[in-house]
């Protein structure tokens, strides 16, 4: 491990380079591994100096959030509640539109050009051009665990002694994520006006009372500097540059770009300061935004936490960033971007993580009611599903996001968001089994209740997750705690959501489109996944009942599977089967080229006395991949929404054609990261890493690419596509999430799950490293995976013959197997285990011929020569 004052070093460099003091310019500072100590990397930074204005920044911490754009200016943004989705947020309501910056009488991001845009893993850094001898930069990020955002303004004196007049202009925005624009009661109804007022150096923003047939409510958010003003001014606009302001309307056509909504009842105000810098000794000056949906004294209280002393809170932040950049630590010579794009991932997946507390649940049916609360949850911790519009809880972007953060080692927050699924799920639909889709922060369930047809593919996807988290950490009372509720997730389907008894589950999925038949191909696919992993589970508690009742249904469904869903003229599977329009479709196979197409291929069973392996067939599976990867379904960023061909929709088809089926659908040739996340993921479970590295590819781009980004570093929900224009060239009220969990799943896991081959079981003390090669690549490795309480180091190489794999196990209690995926039509000539002839297995698998051999030390190196 690293001294304390080497640590104590290395947290000042990364500090200066947030902070961009001269000490370090813009250059990337020095980070040492803070759990494996020895190796010093470069810590990443990514800077953008073309279209600030038009780009979307964003920090997030576990309690509050901000976004603008990359000058330093906050556009209307967002469309849930249109335009209000930006500014500064603390779940579960939003504090203020904006907060700007003037030097003298010259603002920053309007006179004062910005020049650059650097994200840093934990906070932004904008830099501006110099004006008057003085120079500018201003750091934002939000300590984890308090209810503010914090923003410092770095002065730089360039030539004598100076005296900045530094003012700061706020504009409030109280009031809750939900209601929304449209829904009834609206965000208009609930968002009452704001007062502003001056007190102990600070602006005081509140909102108080009770908007009409909801609950009462005291918001507050203040708004102040470590230094004292000298003076300050109060009023109803203060929006710095963005005086006056451009209204978006509620909804229709609207300006290009806007300052305000229609449902503003914010109020302003101005803080004026005095800065004495001396030259060659910057000097930083602190603004904190701090709100609480209970009342001035906590606002104030979080206010005060936040200014005591930033440096150290920031300090803090890069801290907890250089953990988790410590975790999963991959080496891809062959694949650098990919390289890059799992490191930026994990940070996307940190940047994710909210928390709201005092939870009123209430099921608001899709937006048409708002009932009293049916119940209370005092906390809540998530994966947020993406920002602006997206930043709560959801089931769907949880279940496909743990995959992810299972990889990256980020077990704490897939166990709060499973138990918050859970606790609401429970309390909200009265214990029925069914799994909530979407809730707010503030309690509002808009979607998922038992009156609602909510989607049946998370509720059969929960129980995967329980054991999916089992396996990597070994965790049994986290089992424990989850057993019951998964199993009533699939008693439910089956009671439930089974009107007609054929076995295939009804109601929505992920797909929510028209002209859909009753079931579902994707909830098919995860109840047979589903099944299994409840069975698994049920058989370590040597709960027999469970076991057999689950793995009888996972057999009925695995043997009749292929025959109702494949459509060979289509080279691929059904999206859904009968059509409730028409009696006498009797699960007659409904094609319509949606994405859900790929999960036979996507999702692996687990089957005792089997290897891992995925519901597709292995000769219908790598036909319906080679068909996805025409340019019917996969454009130049990933997979379509829906693919192209014949259609008797009236709009006709937009695309090629690549099968003779007539689709009652026209094509969405809009890219979805998630979209190509299962389709990576698909490809990997059957050993094609060559066609793959397309798919990680395309979601690495559009998080890493210049020519591609909107935020650097930051993995949207849509690619740039044929069907969709990018997020830059939109309104900021239209636009898609710049940040969106679920993409790192097809990222983390390709790499570490089916590249490394890391396949933990460790609920039953067993791991097995199976790695597969991608084609052209000698090596692959990675350091710090963790496992349950422990980590492993993981490398594969070839060399001329040899295909080599080593494994360092750190405190992970499972007996190890050690393997390789042989490349087709290899056979093995000799297999060595530290040096020794070693007796193995084969295994065939969809990924190719597997070699296992079982390892006994801590430290393992296994060569398989080939002939």
């Amino acid at each position: 491990m690293p001294s304390r004052s080497v640590r104590r070093s290395v947290i000042a460099a990364l500090l200066a380079a947030a902070l961009a003091l001269p000490a370090t310019a813009t250059r990337a500072a020095p980070a040492a591994d803070p759990d494996r100590g020895g190796g010093v990397t470069a810590w990443p930074e990514l800077s953008e100096t073309s279209r600030l204005a038009d780009r979307r920044s964003l920090v997030v911490g576990d309690r509050a959030y901000a976004m603008g754009d990359e000058t330093g200016r906050y556009p209307a943004t967002g469309w849930h509640i249109r335009g209000e989705m930006g500014g500064f947020w603390t779940p579960p309501m939003k504090m203020l539109d904006g907060l700007w910056f003037a030097v003298g009488d010259n603002w920053l991001g309007e006179q004062i050009a910005a020049t650059r845009y650097t994200t840093g893993q934990g906070y932004q850094r904008i830099s501006y051009a110099p004006v008057d001898g003085v120079g500018i930069t201003r750091t934002d990020f939000v300590p984890d665990g308090l209810r503010s955002v914090l923003v410092g303004l770095t002065v730089t004196a360039t030539g004598s002694a100076r005296t900045v007049d530094l003012g700061m202009d706020a504009h409030s925005e109280l009031l809750p994520a939900y209601p929304w624009g449209w829904t009834k009661p609206s965000a208009a109804t609930a968002n009452l006006p704001d007062t502003g007022s001056y007190a102990d150096g600070a602006l005081v923003f509140r909102d108080r009372g009770t908007p009409p047939g909801m609950a009462p409510h005291d918001y507050a958010a203040v708004t102040g500097s470590n230094l004292r003003p000298v003076s300050h001014a109060l009023g109803a606009d203060h929006r710095g540059p963005q005086d006056p302001a451009v209204i978006c309307p509620a909804e229709g056509t609207a300006p290009p770009r806007c300052d305000d909504s229609v449902f503003g009842k914010g109020t302003g105000g101005r803080l004026n300061y005095r800065v004495q810098v001396a030259p060659g000794r910057p000097k930083t000056v602190w603004f904190a935004v701090s709100g609480s949906d209970q009342g001035l004294s906590a606002a104030t209280k979080e206010h005060r936490s936040a200014l005591r002393d930033p440096a150290k809170l920031l300090k803090a932040k890069i801290r907890s960033r250089a953990e988790i950049a410590g975790r999963t630590v991959v080496d891809l010579p062959g694949d650098p971007l990919l390289q890059r794009s799992v490191a930026w991932s994990k940070q996307n997946l940190a940047d994710s993580v909210q928390e709201a507390r005092g939870l009123r649940l209430r099921d608001v049916n899709e937006g048409k009611d708002y009932p009293a609360p049916s119940g209370s949850l005092p906390k809540a911790r998530w994966y947020g599903a993406g920002f602006p519009d997206y930043p709560w809880l959801f089931a769907t972007d949880g279940e496909y996001t743990a995959y992810a953060a299972v990889a990256a080692g980020q077990f704490a927050t897939v166990r709060d968001h499973l138990r918050a699924l859970r606790d609401i799920s429970d309390q909200v639909n009265r214990r029925s089994g069914k799994v909530v889709h979407e809730v707010m922060p503030t309690g509002d369930v808009y979607f998922g209740s038992n009156q609602s047809a909510g989607n049946t593919d998370e509720t059969v996807k929960f129980p995967s997750v329980v054991a999916l988290l089992w396996r990597w950490t070994g965790d049994d009372r986290f089992r424990d705690e989850m057993y019951d509720f998964s199993v009533r997730n699939l008693r439910y389907v089956y009671r439930e959501l089974d009107d007609d008894k054929d076995g295939w589950p009804e109601g929505l999925a992920n797909v929510e489109r028209s002209g859909m038949g009753a079931e579902k191909l994707d909830s098919t696919v995860y109840l047979a996944r589903g099944l299994r992993d409840l069975a698994d589970l049920a058989s370590s508690r040597r709960d027999k009942a469970v076991e057999r009742w689950a793995t009888a249904k996972a057999e009925e469904v695995e043997r009749r599977f292929e025959s109702q869903w494949w459509i060979a003229a289509a080279k691929g599977y059904a999206d859904s089967i009968d059509d409730p329009a028409n009696p006498a479709n009797d699960n007659v196979p409904i094609f319509q080229r949606h994405w859900t197409g790929v999960t036979p291929m996507e999702v692996e069973l687990t089957r005792p006395g089997r290897p891992l392996g995925p519901l597709a067939s292995a000769e219908h599976g790598l036909i319906a991949l080679e068909q996805r990867e025409t340019p019917c379904y996969t454009g130049e960023f990933g997979l379509f929404h829906t693919g192209s061909g014949p259609t008797s929709d009236p709009a006709g088809n937009a695309g090629p054609s690549c099968d003779p089926v007539v689709s009652a659908v026209k094509s969405e040739r809009s890219i979805f990261s998630l979209n190509t996340s299962i389709m990576a993921v698909a490809e990997g479970n059957f050993g094609r890493l060559g066609p793959q590295r397309r798919y990680t590819t395309g979601n690495a781009r559009i998080q890493l690419d210049p020519r591609v980004w909107e935020t650097p570093g930051a993995m949207p929900e849509i690619a740039p596509s044929p069907d969709f224009i990018a997020n830059i060239d939109r309104p900021f009220y239209d636009r898609s999430m710049n940040l969106q969990a679920w993409g790192t799943y097809g990222v983390l896991w390709p790499v570490v799950h089916q590249h490394l081959g890391v396949s933990p079981s460790l609920g039953r003390h067993q791991l097995a490293v199976v790695p597969q090669l991608p084609p052209g690549q000698r090596e692959v490795a990675a350091s710090n995976i963790r496992l349950g309480r422990g980590s492993i180091d993981v490398s594969a190489r070839r060399t001329g013959k040899t295909l080599h794999t080593d494994v360092l196990v750190d405190d992970v209690r499972a007996v190890l197997t050690i393997g390789a995926v042989l490349p087709a039509g290899a056979k093995a000539a000799s297999v060595r285990l530290n040096g020794r002839e070693a007796p193995y297995r084969l295994a065939p698998t969809a990924r190719g011929t597997e070699l296992h051999v079982v390892a006994r030390t801590a430290h393992s190196r296994l060569q398989v020569t080939l002939r």
